[in-house]
């Protein structure tokens, strides 16, 4: 495997595409939401995230093959008064899982946070996704007691 990462270009059809297809191949599983993504947030993603002024999305390639994203957006703590990256979304296609490709769109996200001064990244994992919980753990995340509660409400 040539594993090669760099910023999506959402300009170009096929990158955003790519980007929509992994995370949707996410969305379907058993750390995602166990079901495809709406029709709306296919539609909507890569504009949205091309628009969006903090978003940062990198994709991962196995030669010119795009096997992995990491959706990010910039911001800032308050606690320490300095930069900070959220990484709300990686995904990896199921054929390249356990190959090192989320590691290494972590080590990308890391590098970029460092370049732009932050103080940390955060995100977001449920419990019951070990394989995610173990990349985070080898990432260096962590403590992971006492859990961080994380809640949404839906605007709709």
């Amino acid at each position: 495997m040539k594993l090669r990462i760099q910023d999506a270009d959402l300009a170009d059809p096929a990158q955003s595409s790519a980007v929509v297809e992994i995370i949707d191949s996410y969305a379907r599983g058993p750390g995602g939401q166990g079901a495809p993504l709406c029709e709306r947030a296919r539609d909507n993603m890569a504009r949205g995230l091309a628009d969006h002024p903090l978003a940062m999305v990198l994709l991962a390639f196995d030669d010119d093959r795009p096997v992995g994203v990491a959706v990010c957006v910039w911001g800032f703590s308050t606690f320490r008064g300095e930069p900070s990256v959220n990484v709300h979304d990686l995904a990896v296609l199921p054929d390249h899982r356990g190959r090192g490709v989320g590691g290494a769109l972590m080590e990308a996200v890391e590098a970029r946070a460092r370049d732009r001064g932050c103080c940390k990244i955060t995100l977001e994992v449920h419990d019951s996704n070990t394989g995610a919980k173990r990349l985070y753990r080898n990432a260096g995340f962590g403590p992971w007691d006492p859990p961080t509660v994380f809640v949404t409400k839906q605007l709709e």
